[in-house]
This record gives C-alpha cells, sequence and structure tokens, in this order.
C-alpha cells in the first residue's frame, strides 16, 4: 500500500487509451482492483498478530456514529465544494483527464458510482488504509500520530493518478477520517462518511464541474 499502490496508480495514468474505454468499464476494473487489495488485506489479518477488531471492525454506539459521520461528511464536501469553486476561478491545478473519464455522466453512471465505486471505496479503502495499516503502524511506531500521519501520505499517494492537487486532498481526507479510529477504535464512521462524501462527489460535484467548465468552453 505504501509503495506498490502509489506506482500501479501512476502507471494508470501514463495509459492515455483508458480514456476512450466506456465508463462503466472502468468502474469495474477500479472496483475489482479495490476487492481483491482488500482480500490480500484480510488474508493479512489472519497471519497478521492482530485480529479485524484490532483493525477497527467494531461497531460503537450509535450517537458516536452518526455526530463522527456527519461531521467527517459536513466538513470534507465544504472542502471540496471550495476546491472545485477554486479549481473553476483557476487557483487551483485541474483535475487530469483521468478524474474527468471517471465523473458519471447518464443516470445509468450515476447508479454505478453511487452504489458500486463509493461504498468499494469506502469499504475497502477504510479497512486498508485507516483499519489494516493505520493498525500495523501503530504497533511499530511509538505514536499514534505518527502512524496516522504515515497512513494519510500512503493513501494520498495511492491517489497519484489525480495529480498533486488530488494526492493532497486525499492525504488531508485521510488524516481526517483517521480521527474517529483513533478516538473510538472503529473504521464504521470512517467507512459511512467515505461513502457519502464519494457519491456525492460523483453523483452531484463532478457532473457539475463538467457542465461548467463544457459552457465556458462555448463561452470562450
Amino acid at each position: 500500500m505504501v509503495v506498490v499502490v502509489p506506482a500501479l496508480s501512476y502507471k494508470t495514468s501514463k495509459r492515455l487509451e483508458l480514456l476512450a474505454l466506456p465508463r462503466l468499464n472502468l468502474y469495474l476494473s477500479a472496483a475489482f482492483s479495490q476487492w481483491m487489495l482488500t482480500l490480500l488485506g484480510a488474508l493479512v489479518v489472519l497471519i497478521a498478530p492482530f485480529n479485524f477488531a484490532a483493525a477497527g471492525v467494531r461497531t460503537v454506539p450509535g450517537t458516536s456514529f452518526l455526530f463522527w459521520t456527519g461531521a467527517l461528511t459536513g466538513v470534507s464536501l465544504a472542502a471540496l465544494g471550495l476546491v472545485v469553486l477554486l479549481e473553476q476561478r483557476g487557483w487551483v491545478p485541474p483535475e487530469p483527464e483521468l478524474v474527468h473519464a471517471l465523473i458519471p455522466e447518464t443516470r445509468k453512471e450515476k447508479l454505478w458510482a453511487v452504489f458500486v465505486i463509493a461504498p468499494t471505496a469506502g469499504l475497502c479503502e477504510e479497512f486498508l488504509y485507516r483499519g489494516i495499516l493505520l493498525a500495523l503502524l501503530s504497533q511499530w511506531l511509538p505514536s499514534v500520530v505518527w502512524a496516522a500521519a504515515i497512513s494519510s501520505v500512503a493513501f494520498g499517494m495511492a491517489h497519484v493518478c489525480q495529480g498533486a492537487s488530488g494526492i493532497v486532498r486525499a492525504a488531508l481526507l485521510g488524516a481526517m477520517l483517521s480521527i474517529p479510529v483513533v478516538r473510538l477504535g472503529s473504521i464504521l464512521p470512517s467507512t459511512a462518511a467515505h461513502f457519502l462524501i464519494d457519491a456525492v462527489a460523483l453523483a452531484w460535484l463532478g457532473p457539475r464541474m463538467i457542465r461548467r467548465d463544457y459552457q465556458k468552453s462555448l463561452d470562450g
């Protein structure tokens, strides 16, 4: 996750032929890759000196779950909306073409994004990065803060195909999603928030950004 996944993400960003593939094919490929990594992660848990509960797969009180899920989702979407606004004004670098290729346009693609891609990212990435990696690093390092920082950087680098701004955004999001995991010992609030963030970003913010970019190109 620290070395191989970023390398594969970088390699993917250079495959321009992916832009010509149907969007649903890209979704299937991305979902398959994440679930395969998650399966490998589950095997690591089975052979490592800790269990699934230590990797954050445990329940939390309903009030804590709702509070952290709502807080993480609200703050993240507000920050993402700000990034989109700054990008439209040209104050931050635009998204790479591969990111635009993943944003759904049709109703069917939006359904796939919300019910396949978003839950896959929420479940798989939280289990791998805020669950397994954070738990392992916490055992190896003297401070959980360092463990959270390194796992967040690794999460950011896994999004290298989204460019420099995408790496920074993902790392900051990873750091924020680590907070309830450290405080509660559970990845469930972060998993739910991650799903909601991606669902809204893919089904609403992303298409709005594309429409505005298209309209600007017509006006220009």
